[in-house]
């Protein structure tokens, strides 16, 4: 069952917490979000979930209660001890698996080896949403769907297309791998304390062919992108030589003029970059 406002602030108050705005933590209250959540996820039975920022367990509990394995990653030391308690029969079964961890850090916890499909439902603290999602899609263990509750801002930027103020490396880096699945809106009061930014829930699924770009062409299109506005013909020679002379070929083959602003080049041509270094796919 989800917690009211008030049931969640005592709770809090019992567990002498107050929500870290630093860490992103607005926790989730609203009962038919939950089921939201897990509908829009729509997984098999008893299929593994990596859950971020866990925080009071609402949606971990929902999810242990169907079946599923839960892998969950939680930075705050408190709130990991209450999840400890209240869900220690999960626990000791097997079914819930807890890390306390930087999920950037440690973007799939302590998933183990031998799962090669998880699906990634959560309400990622909005703090690190970006940069937790970076961080996983560096590694070579993709989960096959994801359902986020991200704030709705960010939804915009990860799924920018070419051309638009919003584009940028992360929107590259998902949409190679991901597509849309589905989308809704989320008011402030399903959260306690409400954030004071829009929110909404967003489902991605694992493309068949999933293109994971190799570290070193991640961080030239981070570097490309502080330049957004810049031709792509002037940033590459700020290059190392080597560099320069894979991008110019590149700009070649695919017919992209120098002049070009790296905003305007899409997602396919950057893959074809991508696929003139080593990559980890």
């Amino acid at each position: 069952m989800a917690l009211s406002p008030s049931k969640t602030s005592e709770l809090l108050r019992q567990l002498e917490h107050r929500p870290n705005k630093k860490l992103g933590q607005n926790f989730l209250i609203d009962g038919n979000l939950v089921e939201k959540s897990i509908s829009m996820a729509s997984l098999p039975t008893n299929y593994p979930v990596l859950e971020i920022g866990p925080g009071l367990g609402t949606l971990t509990s929902h999810l242990l209660n169907l079946g599923h394995t839960v892998y969950a990653v939680e930075i705050d030391r408190r709130l990991e001890a209450h999840l400890r308690e209240i869900l220690n029969s999960f626990i000791e079964s097997g079914q819930f698996n807890l890390v306390r961890a930087d999920a950037v850090k440690q973007p799939i916890g302590n998933l183990p080896d031998d799962i090669t499909e998880y699906s990634v439902v959560a309400n990622l603290p909005y703090a690190i949403s970006s940069a937790w999602l970076e961080s996983l899609l560096g590694s070579e263990k993709l989960p096959t769907s994801m359902v986020m509750m991200l704030q709705k801002e960010a939804t915009e930027r990860m799924l920018a297309p070419p051309g638009t103020k919003a584009y940028n490396a992360l929107a590259i880096f998902l949409q190679a791998s991901y597509q849309q699945r589905g989308y809704h809106s989320v008011p402030g009061q399903c959260f306690y304390p409400a954030p004071a930014v829009a929110s909404a829930l967003l489902k991605m699924e694992k493309k068949t062919e999933p293109y994971l770009f190799a570290k070193e062409t991640r961080s030239l299109i981070r570097r490309i992108f502080t330049q957004r506005r810049k031709q792509i013909g002037s940033l590459l020679k700020k290059e190392e030589h080597e560099i320069q002379q894979i991008m110019t070929s590149w700009l070649e083959e695919n017919n992209i003029c120098s002049t070009t602003r790296p905003e305007k080049i899409s997602v396919d041509q950057w893959i074809k970059l991508g696929g003139q270094f080593p990559s980890t796919n």
